[in-house]
């Protein structure tokens, strides 16, 4: 090996002359050089030849500052989240029966109770439709009555509501002894305008959250199953508005504990 001077190898500095050319000199020169020399290259710049070097990534489509749909993707298909929620639910639909409670409208209700349902029952602040039998407040407990439904499933609510203990504790009320809960809530998530108008965004909920609300509500004791799910790129795509269609079931299955989307919590009431 020739050494230089002061000691250093000459290899040593061809290696610093090469990391301080710009990235788009190296990318031009590898293109001109044996596929064994760039395979050395690229173990200059420390990368594999699968993955970039940090500070080269080539974000395409993804370099922007708004996202492709504010209204969480649905001008593109279905939004993200609902793969998560939709899935939950068809994997409990077996506890989607009796006398069922449900916030908003009873589409899930519909779907995933069928001829086990036999009465439907939906809960908002404000008769804003037909389909809303119960006008109250589940934070409060206003009008909701105890003890009388089968199955209370509750979607992506309880993040607009400010007194989450409160909530879960009418929640757990409004079950019969052995009804079951089926809630999710979203853990990362934007907020589109109109919902933001409408209503306030208190909170993003985390796996953790949910199994201490549902210890303090439900007991410590009780049938209890809190899961999150997502991963960064479900929870990049979902941020930047895209559609569930526009990703593989395998990546959005994969699950990430530090990048959850939706926490789903099933409890039975005791």
């Amino acid at each position: 090996m020739i050494q230089s001077a002061n000691g250093r190898s000459a290899n040593t500095w061809s290696r610093r002359l090469w990391r301080r050319l710009p990235y788009s000199c190296r990318k031009g020169l590898k293109k001109l050089l044996p596929a064994a020399a760039v395979a050395r290259l690229r173990e200059e710049d420390g990368a594999s030849p699968a993955v970039p070097a940090v500070g080269r990534i080539q974000f395409g489509d993804f370099r922007r500052t708004t996202p492709f749909c504010r209204r969480y993707g649905y001008s593109r298909g279905k939004p993200v989240d609902r793969y998560y929620i939709e899935r939950f639910l068809a994997q409990h639909e077996a506890d989607v029966r009796g006398q069922v409670l449900e916030i908003g409208d009873n589409a899930y209700t519909q779907r995933c109770g069928g001829s086990r349902v036999t009465k439907s029952d939906v809960l908002h602040v404000a008769r804003v439709h037909e389909g809303v039998s119960i006008v109250g407040n589940l934070e409060t407990g206003e009008n909701v009555p105890s003890e009388s439904f089968d199955c209370f499933i509750c979607t992506q609510t309880l993040n607009l509501i400010y007194d989450l203990e409160s909530a879960m504790r009418h929640a757990y009320r409004c079950l019969k002894p052995k009804g079951v809960l089926l809630m999710t809530v979203a853990a990362i998530t934007p907020f589109g305008r109109e919902e933001q108008e409408q209503w306030n965004a208190y909170w993003r909920l985390t796996s953790p959250v949910m199994r201490r609300l549902a210890a303090l509500t439900f007991g410590a004791e009780a049938d209890v199953t809190v899961a999150g799910h997502g991963n960064v790129l479900a929870a990049a795509s979902y941020l930047f508005g895209l559609a569930d269609s526009e990703l593989t079931p395998a990546e959005l299955d994969v699950k990430d504990g530090g990048y959850e989307i939706v926490v789903t919590l099933r409890a039975v009431k005791r």
